[in-house]
């Protein structure tokens, strides 16, 4: 992230949801990171903002050790958006009350505009009333000087408040998430109308000034890239041979981990399309080895991570030395694996190449995409020219088919799932709704039940089918489908892979669910 754009920056208290609000701002074409409020100073005097965003967060401000925002942000000149818990620390910063005990409002809510704001131009007028997403239990009871009330609610007399000379707003409710229809449009004002900035943050903005960072980090050195199959690996490849050439090789591991047909489909890619110098390691029974009667999915994922770089490790020396380990890692990874308190308490999940790398390790890391979320890396894949089936595909995890084979993991049961997924991607591209989902996968459960085949019984595994909607992974829904598609696939899996005698669809949510079941 380099100075020559207008930032954001949002102080993180803990909402589930803070990550959809940089999504928001970044829609806009701005630049917004998301920093803890323990370290909101140094990052505010790092980065020079022209806006900062308070987020919502699960404590109340009228506990003895609430967090509190950096108060030299409000000796600054700087516009500031307190979004619910946001909102309530800022009143109480600036000298205004706040409250427990009164009337909560959680879901839907309307909010009626009582007086014109800055926030509202173009989208919200005064009489009208607005469909929003409340989430509190706590409320601003009375307002700091300067500051007015220009929406209220049932439950919330000082829903929208604002201070129009110094460019703070607050509002009670949640603009960042979808049930507010009009959210976005609010932090688009806020945004662009009050904070000022110009829109100028694009993927061909980002790669001109990637390949300008990895240059200077990398210097002369050599780096090697994992490629695990997924658009962030292959993408963060090609930046890496745009900017450095001939120093970068990539480092295919082949852990037997894979669907079917994708390390064929990688290798092909990187050394005829790209023509990318690439190591095929082939390494599926060391892999396999050391999972061998593993079943907690903590330990998988940290199992594979350190095999990964055990392997790097060795490749590298392979080809003359290597000074830097090159990775895919995106910010909904950095967010998820770091959690928000610094402690160790409240990490969500692993990711292979987060959480689960060794101290020992003896590269220096190169993580190129580590500022972006998914979509993003989809358009800078497009603006590096990668082939629409790979930028299009569906995320894959690090620790592939490892995490969809709940259980001990074994040859057998890996073969049985490439076949039935493979069967249900087919289903999904024939029916035109690959490009509608997120991510689609079947899973291999680590239960039997007692079928009836023929004139036999049988006694074999579950499958269950997963597919969801998302923008960015961190929020999910489950794919609605058709329920004569279900069955049609349910039926092929069945009569087609020996070994599964019953298929489940989920339809679980992120949250309270994973994506990924492990």
């Amino acid at each position: 992230m380099t100075q020559s754009h207008d930032k954001i920056l949002i102080v993180d208290f803990g909402s589930q949801v803070t990550q959809l609000i940089a999504r928001r701002v970044r829609e806009e074409g701005v630049y917004s990171e998301i920093v803890p409020y323990q370290s909101a100073e140094k990052a505010f005097r790092e980065m020079k903002p022209k806006g900062v965003i308070l987020s919502g967060g699960p404590a109340s401000v009228t506990e003895a050790f609430a967090p509190d925002a950096p108060q030299m942000i409000f000796q600054e000149d700087v516009p500031v958006f307190g979004i619910c818990y946001g909102e309530q620390t800022m009143a109480k910063q600036l000298g205004g009350e706040v409250e427990g005990g009164h009337h909560r409002e959680f879901g839907r809510a309307e909010v009626e505009v009582i007086q014109d704001s800055k926030l509202f131009e173009g989208v919200w007028r005064v009489g009208e009333k607005y469909p929003v997403w409340m989430s509190h239990g706590d409320r601003v009871t009375k307002l700091p000087d300067g500051f007015h009330a220009v929406g209220v609610s049932e439950n919330a007399p000082f829903a929208v408040v604002a201070n129009e000379a110094r460019r703070y707003y607050g509002v009670q409710f949640h603009p960042e998430v979808v049930h507010t229809p009009h959210g976005a449009l609010l932090i688009r004002n806020f945004v662009r109308n009050i904070a000022g900035c110009t829109g100028d943050w694009s993927m061909k903005a980002f790669r001109e000034e990637a390949v300008e960072r990895i240059r200077a980090q990398v210097g002369t050195g050599r780096v090697i890239c994992g490629l695990s199959g997924g658009v962030d690996s292959a993408v963060a490849a090609v930046l890496l041979h745009e900017a450095i050439g001939s120093q970068l090789t990539c480092v295919f591991v082949d852990h037997g981990l894979m669907r079917a047909g994708e390390a064929e489909e990688v290798v092909s890619l990187f050394r005829h399309a790209y023509n990318i110098p690439l190591v095929h390691v082939r390494a599926e029974e060391t892999f396999l080895g050391a999972l061998a009667g593993v079943t907690d999915p903590e330990v998988k994922r940290k199992t594979i991570g350190k095999l990964f770089i055990d392997v790097f490790e060795e490749e590298a020396r392979k080809v003359g030395g290597a000074d830097f380990l090159a990775q895919g890692t995106l910010y909904p990874d950095v967010i998820e694996s770091v959690s928000f308190t610094g402690g160790p308490s409240v990490t969500i999940k692993s990711h292979h190449n987060v959480g689960g790398l060794p101290e020992r390790m003896n590269m220096r890391l190169v993580e190129p995409l580590r500022e972006l979320f998914k979509d993003e890396v989809r358009a800078l894949g497009r603006e590096l020219g990668l082939p629409e089936a790979f930028v299009g595909r569906h995320p894959f995890p690090g620790p592939g088919l490892a995490i969809r084979c709940p259980g001990e993991i074994t040859p057998e049961k890996l073969d049985i799932l490439r076949k039935a997924d493979a069967i249900y991607l087919e289903e999904i591209r024939r029916a035109g709704l690959y490009d509608d989902i997120w991510q689609a996968f079947a899973v291999l459960l680590p239960v039997r039940t007692v079928g009836v085949m023929g004139d036999g019984r049988t006694y074999e595994h579950v499958c269950a089918l997963r597919a969801v909607t998302s923008v960015d992974g961190m929020t999910a829904d489950f794919y609605p489908f058709d329920m004569k598609f279900l069955a049609r696939v349910a039926t092929r899996i069945i009569n087609e892979v020996k070994g599964i005698n019953r298929v489940t669809y989920d339809v679980t949510s992120k949250p309270p669910g994973t994506i990924e079941w492990e």
